[in-house]
């Protein structure tokens, strides 16, 4: 399926999307991201999207808000269009998004449905639509280094081969989807304004998380 086709600008995404709120979940441009969605309201929102565009924005709850049911959200989340999907026997979705664009709240729509709607804008990320953005001042090496020395001090699996042939732009947005870090330096992340600030917020995060000594166990792949 072709996922930016369609979306070569902030002015051919929809305007209301609905959102899934997800700790944790890091979606950036071009990035993809499992899904095994089973909650109903979850369920019926992805039904809801294949019959449409199939866009949903992936958003990070604000660990300052407050309210289980309907907890605030941080402001800026990234859309992504379904590019696969299947059934499973128990009534689960497994689906995968392809990031498109990030997008900024700017109103939250009154509903009847089971899950969150909002109007968003991306006017101000147009440079998530030009692939590679930036890749030129990005500091490869810095990112590397970073990633060698957090592999050895918490002895986790990393796939080097598909390291050294990505481009800039995959490697260092792949590393920050699956960074094992918290909420707020994964929507650090997300906001950075370019590729060369998120890399140096990955590399920054990546050596504070050893100083402390507190890596958490997981495998990078």
């Amino acid at each position: 399926m072709s996922t930016h086709a369609s979306y070569k600008g902030p002015a051919d995404c929809p305007a209301v999307i609905p959102v899934f709120p997800l700790s944790g979940a890091l979606l950036l441009p071009r990035g993809q991201m499992p899904l095994n969605i089973f909650e109903p309201r979850y369920v019926a929102m992805i039904d809801d999207a294949m019959r449409t565009d199939r866009i949903i924005g992936m958003i990070q709850p604000d660990p300052e808000g407050s309210g289980a049911a309907s907890p605030k959200l941080y402001r800026v989340g990234c859309a992504g269009r379904i590019t696969q999907y299947a059934e499973t026997g128990d009534g689960r979705y497994l689906v995968s998004l392809t990031g498109i664009s990030r997008f900024r709240i700017e109103s939250e729509l009154a509903s009847t449905s089971l899950y969150r709607r909002c109007h968003v804008s991306y006017d101000t990320f147009a440079v998530d639509f030009a692939p590679r953005a930036g890749e030129e001042h990005v500091d490869r090496d810095g990112v590397l280094k970073a990633l060698r020395d957090f592999v050895e001090s918490n002895d986790l699996k990393v796939d080097w081969a598909g390291i050294d042939e990505a481009p800039d732009e995959a490697l260092v947005n792949a590393l920050c989807m699956m960074s094992p870090f918290g909420v707020r330096e994964k929507q650090a992340m997300l906001e950075a304004p370019d590729l060369k600030t998120r890399a140096e917020i990955l590399i920054a995060v990546t050596q504070m998380e050893m100083v402390r000594g507190s890596g958490p166990e997981s495998t990078m792949q």
